[in-house]
């Protein structure tokens, strides 16, 4: 969802930076890409020991959350994401969402602008609040688990990740699926070699070269 659907990687590097301003320190993008995927809790612990933050998890989680409650309402649709979920969805291809955000962060980033379009989905998995997903990306749980969840449980070789994070499509690989990757511009293209396809755009995908299909011309 982030970074891939909506626009909340960019509000993420807003809200954090927010809260180490006072502290003096910097949300670099080298630190951005490494928290990338990953669950609440493990990527607060990553940030607080690699800049000494003098926080606890549950401190910098509830200063994180108000920010949240500031920054995520006004979240924007990616390129191409509506495009992409409408017609998978209207040609009656099984879709999930399989997001690392909490279910409650979820809510506050699609309930103002977007609860037409993730209506949508009939299964979502939260990653940093279901208890099923034991560990965050790279690990492979919140795939394996959501493939699950569909009804004909498809094997893993029969499913397609779409992911704008490295994290992600190590995940994705790890369960051995195929994953369409959509990375931030400014991502280090040797971390993307690991995708099945990599795209400038969700704009840019073609249904067709999955088997999926095609956009109506």
């Amino acid at each position: 969802m982030d970074g891939l659907l909506l626009n909340t990687e960019d509000l993420y590097t807003i809200a954090y930076q927010n809260i180490l301003t006072p502290y003096d320190k910097e949300y670099t993008w080298d630190l951005k890409v490494k928290l990338m995927g990953l669950q609440d809790r493990e990527a607060a612990k990553l940030l607080l020991s690699t800049l000494d933050i003098p926080l606890s998890v549950e401190e910098w989680m509830n200063a994180v959350k108000l920010q949240y409650e500031k920054i995520f309402p006004e979240s924007q649709l990616m390129p191409g994401a509506k495009k992409l979920v409408e017609h998978l969805h209207k040609c009656n291809v099984p879709i999930a969402l399989a997001t690392s955000s909490t279910k409650e962060a979820y809510k506050i980033k699609t309930s103002k602008h977007h609860p037409g379009l993730f209506s949508l989905f009939s299964i979502k998995t939260f990653g940093s609040s279901d208890p099923e997903v034991k560990y965050g990306k790279p690990h492979p749980d919140i795939f394996l688990v959501t493939a699950n969840r569909f009804p004909d449980k498809p094997k893993p070789e029969q499913c397609l990740v779409f992911e704008d994070a490295a994290n992600g499509v190590k995940a994705g690989r790890a369960a051995g699926m195929q994953v369409v990757m959509v990375p931030d511009a400014k991502l280090d293209r040797s971390l993307t070699t690991e995708a099945t396809l990599v795209l400038e755009s969700l704009e840019d995908f073609k249904p067709e070269l999955f088997g999926l299909p095609p956009y109506d011309t």
